[in-house]
């Protein structure tokens, strides 16, 4: 009997062994994944920290250009104060859905903001033909295009992150270790349609009456 009990105690011991091992193989792929996602959202972050950088040299060169549309430089500068006032810690972000719901749309607001000034600039021949402006708009349309490449190549990451936690027995380990669900970018609300552009510009000086 006393033989029975120790072949019994020792296979529970391998048991708990095998399962603990295979634990903390689950939670290190967890971490690794988890990793990938943090480091992926760093280049996010890289890039609309360009973005935000390139912004005020924008509105200081299309300042310059005479009866330029008022609303429109109103509208950049005040998207860009909304993505300022987002101060919102990596972790806190990824894996609260609201909160980065929250700052995808004050990203995607000056996103917009800043394709609807460059849409109007079209109808300043005098400052698009300056090289600060062409440099600035080059500058621009290419973070913007790198933009969309890390957002997808960050929901490509949390996107394995968060096939491997509901797998199991992941999710039991992720569970209990706190591994949280990863938040994604969605594709911005009209972006399948092209943009609607309302110009609205002060009269020139020569198409106003003489005064008699």
């Amino acid at each position: 009997m006393g033989k029975v009990l120790l072949v019994v105690l020792v296979v529970v011991v391998c048991v708990a062994v095998l399962l603990a091992l295979a634990g903390v193989g689950v939670y290190n792929r967890l971490v690794s994944l988890s990793q990938g996602v943090d480091a992926q959202w760093a280049q996010v972050e890289n890039t609309y920290q360009r973005r935000a950088d390139l912004v005020p040299n924008l509105v200081s060169t299309v300042q310059g250009a005479a009866n330029f549309e008022k609303s429109t430089l109103s509208a950049v500068t005040e998207a860009r104060a909304s993505v300022g006032r987002l101060q919102v810690s990596g972790k806190a972000l990824l894996d609260n859905p609201q909160a980065f719901a929250r700052f995808q749309a004050a990203q995607d607001g000056l996103s917009s903001a800043l394709a609807r000034l460059l849409a109007v600039s079209e109808k300043y021949p005098e400052l698009t033909a300056t090289q600060g402006f062409r440099d600035l708009q080059e500058q621009l349309e290419g973070t913007e295009n790198r933009i969309s490449v890390e957002r997808m190549r960050f929901n490509e990451a949390a996107r394995a992150y968060n096939t491997a936690r509901m797998q199991f027995p992941a999710n039991v380990v992720a569970r209990l270790a706190g591994f949280a669900e990863k938040a994604y970018f969605k594709a911005q609300t009209g972006a399948d349609q092209a943009p609607k552009v309302d110009f609205q510009f002060a009269p020139s000086p020569e198409a106003q009456p003489a005064r008699p």
